[in-house]
Order: C-alpha cells, then structure tokens, then sequence
C-alpha cells in the first residue's frame, strides 16, 4: 500500500509566512492585528494568507466583536505528521529487507 501526503496542504504550508502565522497561532489564539504586529505583513496581504489558511481548514475562526481571531487546528497538523511518520516507517522497513529492482 502506498503512503500519501497531501499536497495540497503542504503547498498552502510551505509558504513562509503562513509557516509564520501558523507556528505564531500554535503558541495562542490571535486577532489580525496581533498577526500584523508579530509578522510585520501588511493586513490586506495577512488576512489573503489567512483565507487561504482558512479554506485549507488549517485555522478557524471566531468572531470577538470587530475583530476575528484565529486558532490553530492541530489535528491537521496531526494528520500530516502522520502521513510523513507512515512514509518513514515505510523506508525504514524497506531498507531493512531492501531487494533492488533489476534494471532493464
């Protein structure tokens, strides 16, 4: 059986400032204006970020007033630490009885 990750939710992950915002929300529930002050992003280039985030179901949100904060989602994170723990378990296993194939 083959192990998969999901790319989808890597690419959203592997910019650098959702990286930012997500490893900042792991730490407390914040407001845009927090994430602005922490990240030095300007707020309309944050809050397309955190939709996008948002719709990878990454964070969620609560309203609070006029302002919304947002708070981490870690079973998936969860979810993806696991598809990579499976794919090492896999490597680790097929290195230690590893055949190679014949090449043609």
């Amino acid at each position: 059986m083959l192990t998969s990750v999901d790319t989808d939710l890597m690419r959203v992950l592997s910019d650098p400032l959702r990286l930012r915002i997500v490893t900042l929300l792991a730490h407390e529930t914040l407001c845009t204006t927090h994430l602005v002050d922490e990240t030095g992003a300007r707020q309309t280039n944050l809050s397309n970020h955190l939709r996008v985030l948002r719709e990878a179901g990454v964070v969620e949100t609560e309203p609070c007033g006029r302002f919304t904060y947002y708070r981490l989602r870690p079973e998936v994170l969860e979810t993806l630490a696991g598809s990579f723990a499976a794919l090492a378990a896999t490597a680790r296993n097929t290195a230690a009885t590893d055949t190679k194939r014949s090449c043609p």
